[in-house]
């Protein structure tokens, strides 16, 4: 019979959270500390990821900093190192470090979409790539964010939107060359829609800056409309997040977990 308590107790595990510094990466950092993972946090925000650190401190299991430009090839590998000085192993990536931009199609600078690729796909990239070098044991998990915006589109977030789609369909083939290689390491991805964080205000904001709402209330109005249970909550995503982390779900390999109260249910 299973132990179906002990499936979801991550208790010498080993996690990196990459933009872990505040919002929903914050959220999973506690999450997977508080299930007595070890955690190392990274961001490119210095001062406001040692905080985060710093406030999870006796948790649960034991959370560190580590500074991390998700773009940089050189900057993984060190994170990576870090995981082995600070925990002595490597078992879970949450590739959570992203970045939103709004603009029309017609209005988009290519910098301003490289950029987003960057962030969002190549930092996700690069984190595939090294944690599977690293990861040993044969129980390894790498969770993806992604969004709805990967799944559906909106006006104003074309950039997005495409960064998003590539995480999605980039966890796929990830997870079955895993599982072709037989490595034990599972691929998923996880797909919130709007949650109370400030890249969700700014979702709203961008649509009244570009004359698609008369006001930040009208956006609100309009977007909450369709989440049939209103805006999600930073803990909801982060528990989609430890529950694809954990033993709970392993057989779970590269599925697309939506977090969105039913927004693309309809």
């Amino acid at each position: 019979m299973s132990q179906y308590k002990t499936l979801f107790d991550l208790g010498g595990r080993t996690a990196m959270v990459t933009g872990g510094a505040r919002g929903i990466g914050f959220a999973i950092a506690d999450a997977l500390s508080e299930l007595v993972a070890d955690v190392l946090i990274t961001d490119i925000e210095q001062e406001p990821g040692r905080h985060a650190a710093e406030s999870l401190a006796g948790r649960g299991g034991r959370v560190a900093f580590h500074p991390h430009d998700v773009t940089d090839e050189t900057a993984w590998e060190q994170a990576c190192q870090a995981m082995q000085a600070q925990f002595g192993g490597f078992d879970i990536l949450v590739n959570n470090a992203g970045i939103e931009t709004a603009s029309l199609f017609a209005q988009c600078e290519v910098e301003d979409f490289e950029r987003v690729m960057r962030i969002n796909v190549t930092g996700s990239f690069l984190g595939i790539k090294h944690a599977m070098r690293v990861m040993t044991g044969g129980s390894g998990a790498i969770v993806n964010l992604s969004s709805v915006a990967g799944i559906i589109g909106t006006p104003a977030h074309g950039a997005y939107h495409s960064s998003k789609g590539a995480v999605r369909s980039m966890t796929k083939a990830a997870a079955v060359e895993s599982a072709a290689l037989g490595l034990g390491i599972r691929v998923n991805s996880v797909h919130p829609a709007i949650v109370r964080t400030d890249m969700g205000d700014a979702f709203l904001s961008d649509f009244v800056r570009l004359g698609l709402a008369e006001s930040e209330e009208a956006a609100r109005t309009q977007f909450e409309a369709v989440h049939p249970m209103g805006f999600g909550a930073v803990e909801d995503v982060a528990c989609a997040v430890a529950y694809l982390a954990s033993d709970a779900a392993k057989w779970v390999n590269g599925a697309e977990l939506v977090v969105d109260g039913g927004f693309t249910a309809q």
